[in-house]
This record gives structure tokens, C-alpha cells and sequence, in this order.
């Protein structure tokens, strides 16, 4: 009788370590499956990063903040980059709220609306693109500006256009 027990007992270790062993190696092909495929898509995420920072680092070329020769051009006249960029785009903007008609936007504004300029980037230590509209009509101009000797800024309009409306 204690024989069997004893049998009984060591195919009942055995049929517990087979089943064991084959539940431990579905999960080992499971996790090895899935470390697989994230690592491919880890590989094509990094591939997705670098084309984006090529994107950005094409897109911000002529960008003021990038720009090392408009940077010290500034620096040489004895101003401080940190501070003058965001004036310079506060003076711009200050001039939406000037009365009547907007003094650099060439377009008169449809009833009851007025021309502002909504977004500027600042090329260089000489150019702007801004972007302007009155809620129905909208467009681009390309400014030049320079700070006079005076220590004024002036803004100087170059080009301009109106997207057609339809």
C-alpha cells in the first residue's frame, strides 16, 4: 500500500513538472514574441524621431532664435538678444491696437472688423513674416525692420498679399 502511494505520488510530481515546464515555456514564447515586436517598433519609432528632427531642424533654418550671424549682429550693437526679440514682437503686436485701419497691413478690413496681425516670425536680424486677418479675410506680409540710431524701431513693408475669398 505505501508503494502505491509513493507511485501515486511521483506521477502525480512528474504530471505537475510536465505541466509546469510546457505552461513556463508557452509564456517564455509569449514574452519573447512581444519583446520582439516592440523592438521593432522601438527601431521604427527612433527612425520617426530622426526624420522629425530633420524636419524641424529644416524648418527652423531661417528662424531668428537659430540664426548665429543675426544673433551676434545684435550682440555687437550692444543689446541683449534675450530682451530685444520679444520687444520687437510686442512692438508689432502694439499696433494692432492702434484706431482705424492697421498702419503696416495694406488691406482694408471688411464691415465692422478690423486688420490684426496674428502670428510673427522673425527670419533674421533684418526680416518678418506675419501673418494677418479680420476673421473672414486673411494674408501674409514680409517686413524689413531696423532699430535707428535713435534706438527706434521701424517697420517697413516689403510684400503683402490676400488669400482670395470663396
Amino acid at each position: 500500500m505505501k508503494q502505491r502511494i509513493f507511485m501515486y505520488l511521483f506521477v502525480f510530481s512528474v504530471l505537475l513538472v510536465l505541466f509546469q515546464y510546457v505552461n513556463s515555456k508557452r509564456i517564455f514564447e509569449d514574452i519573447d514574441k512581444k519583446l520582439a515586436t516592440s523592438n521593432s517598433q522601438l527601431i521604427k519609432y527612433k527612425d520617426s524621431v530622426a526624420v522629425l528632427q530633420d524636419d524641424i531642424l529644416n524648418l527652423s533654418h531661417f528662424n531668428l532664435d537659430r540664426n548665429e550671424d543675426a544673433i551676434s549682429y545684435f550682440e555687437n550693437q550692444g543689446y541683449d538678444v534675450s530682451e530685444l526679440i520679444p520687444f520687437i514682437k510686442d512692438e508689432l503686436y502694439s499696433l494692432n491696437e492702434i484706431k482705424g485701419e492697421h498702419p503696416i497691413i495694406p488691406y482694408a478690413s471688411s464691415e465692422g472688423r478690423r486688420m490684426l496681425i496674428n502670428t510673427i516670425k522673425m527670419l533674421n536680424h533684418k526680416w518678418i513674416i506675419a501673418d494677418f486677418s479680420d476673421g473672414e479675410y486673411w494674408g501674409e506680409i514680409f517686413l524689413t525692420y531696423e532699430i535707428t540710431e535713435n534706438k527706434q524701431l521701424k517697420f517697413n513693408l516689403a510684400e503683402s498679399f490676400l488669400y482670395p475669398f470663396y
